[in-house]
């Protein structure tokens, strides 16, 4: 079991440089006053873990779960982030911003993964 919690430990370090470097991509190439690398991020996250639950329902191991899901997607995806990315919003004037922006960000993650989920069952 040590192996599952080391290959877990490993796919959250990748999943959270690869978050970091999109992060990175999309805040370098956004005109607007809001952080679209963390919605990005989330919404690509619920979808890929809806996707791979989806698969899970028939044919993914639990060991591939865990550490595509906690680790991998776990390191990618980031609700504190998003929190104090809403929080900064809200201090900084703008809380009809921070409404909309914690509101869409959950509304698109949700619809992702429910997206997700269902093409992962379709191909199962």
């Amino acid at each position: 079991m040590i192996w599952l919690a080391i290959a877990t430990a490993l796919a959250g370090g990748i999943g959270a440089a690869v978050r970091f470097g999109l992060d990175g991509v999309v805040t370098a190439h956004s005109r607007y006053r809001i952080p679209l690398g963390t919605p990005v991020i989330n919404v690509t996250g619920s979808l890929l873990l809806g996707f791979v639950t989806g698969l899970a329902t028939d044919g993914a191991s639990a060991e591939v779960r865990t550490i595509v899901g906690v680790g991998f997607l776990g390191g990618y995806t980031t609700f504190s982030t998003a929190s104090t990315q809403n929080s900064d919003l809200v201090r900084k004037g703008h809380p009809f911003l921070a409404i909309v922006y914690g509101a869409g960000m959950l509304a698109g993650s949700l619809l992702a993964a429910g997206f997700g989920l269902w093409i992962g069952m379709a191909l199962t």
